[in-house]
């Protein structure tokens, strides 16, 4: 059975989760995220707006002087507002969103404290508790989303966390500002803002993969068909020039945001697992009464790359790494998920018809493709290495040992990385 792939988003249909998969709009939401809250959430649309380090304003914000906890004490719970919505997928993940800052502005914002006073040397340790009146409608929103109960890189921090200045223009790049911010991301010219909106940039192009991925797996089963070939190579093609898109706004980043800025407000996006400043995690007040462990927000659970993987048969070696990425695939929309698992199995080919790879390499034309688009994923795996290197293995004082997804990467990324597959089928 195919797996459900848009052809038109619906973007006016609230009913839908906000992902899905399309060839319009790829692994992007369905239509722009809501940048403004329903009344019955101005308290929250409130803390938000004061809470960054800078506001949108240029002064000060409630992370700056380290009010937000004060602030979190007289902040009100609206989980009873959260069913008026329940039918609205796309309120809802905005709900995700905004509670997800919130709460990870809270937990972390100790730490901010520490990594400033030390200078960068010191996260120290964050809140072990999480009040009930941003746990009880963070488990809600999350519960009818799909997401884990914590910040998540396409529901929140980035896929979900943009919107265009000039509502009737495209989705270029200098008409994209971000929605919600923890440093000085409101300023669309900063680096915190520079980070998140490269990212979906390059998820822009995406829906050329997902386009390019369906013609081949159509072609690749349609064994009658006697344009079988030509489809399948127009598949490739297509996957190719996606590509080098996605790799050409990933170069952009060295100019959109620098690597100096990164330490900053990355100390918002750590996760609450593997993390030395939440040895025990931490207690949802009024969810749970053991603690709760998450992964933070990472770059690593977008999903282009392991659609290519899947699609192209790319066998990945079994490392401490690996094992943290295949944990990694339980933080992503739901339709994400299904359709990278669909496309893994069908790639892969059955009695009745080849792999994806057995049938690239049997043709001249469509294995030199499938070299190009092999030669494109060591573009971006060797550029993400060197912004692993330069965006945190050579700054600050003192080595953070875990990623923000709870990586063990000072370990990992020194060494050489492994070939991502062989040649031959």
């Amino acid at each position: 059975m195919d797996f459900e792939v848009l052809t038109d988003s619906l973007p006016e249909d609230t009913s839908l989760p906000a992902f899905m998969v399309s060839t319009t709009r790829g692994f992007l939401p369905r239509q722009d995220p809501p940048a403004v809250l329903p009344s019955e959430f101005e308290a929250l649309e409130s803390i938000l707006q004061d809470m960054p380090i800078r506001k949108a304003s240029g002064e000060p914000g409630l992370l700056h002087s380290r009010e937000l906890g004060t602030r979190v004490e007289s902040f009100p719970n609206l989980v009873a507002e959260i069913d008026k919505y329940r039918d609205n997928k796309v309120i809802l993940n905005a709900l995700y969103r905004d509670y997800s800052f919130l709460l990870s502005a809270y937990l972390f914002e100790p730490c901010y404290d520490t990594y400033i006073k030390t200078d960068g040397q010191e996260y120290g340790l964050g809140r072990a508790r999480l009040p009930a009146n941003i746990a009880q409608p963070m488990a809600k929103v999350a519960e009818l989303t799909g997401f884990k109960p914590f910040m998540e890189y396409a529901g929140s921090y980035a896929l979900f966390n943009w919107r265009r200045l000039d509502p009737n223009r495209g989705m270029d790049y200098d008409n994209l500002a971000l929605i919600r911010a923890f440093e000085n991301g409101l300023d669309n010219k900063s680096s915190e803002a520079g980070f998140v909106l490269i990212h979906v940039e390059m998820v822009k192009h995406s829906h050329g993969l997902v386009s390019g991925v369906q013609k081949g797996l159509k072609a690749l089963r349609d064994l009658d068909s006697p344009d079988r070939l030509s489809v399948f190579q127009e598949g490739l093609q297509e996957i190719l020039e996606a590509f080098k898109k996605v790799n050409k706004v990933m170069n952009d980043m060295w100019q959109k945001s620098k690597p100096e800025a990164y330490s900053g407000f990355r100390t918002f996006i750590f996760g609450i697992h593997s993390q030395p400043m939440f040895p025990d995690g931490v207690i949802y007040e009024g969810v749970s009464v053991e603690p709760m462990k998450f992964r933070g927000e990472s770059g690593a659970n977008d999903s282009m790359i392991p659609l290519v993987d899947n699609f192209m048969c790319i066998d990945m070696p079994e490392n401490p790494l690996t094992q943290i990425l295949k944990d990694f695939r339980n933080y992503r929309p739901d339709g994400h998920k299904g359709y990278l698992k669909w496309v893994e199995t069908v790639a892969k080919g059955t009695d009745d018809y080849p792999s994806v790879k057995e049938f690239s390499l049997g043709n001249q034309k469509t294995a030199v493709l499938y070299l190009l688009i092999l030669d494109q994923i060591r573009e971006f795996r060797g550029r993400h290495w060197n912004f692993t290197r330069e965006y945190i293995l050579k700054q600050g004082k003192r080595l953070h040992p875990k990623a923000t997804g709870g990586s063990p990467i000072v370990e990992v990324y020194p060494r050489p990385l492994p070939r991502p597959s062989k040649l031959s089928p």
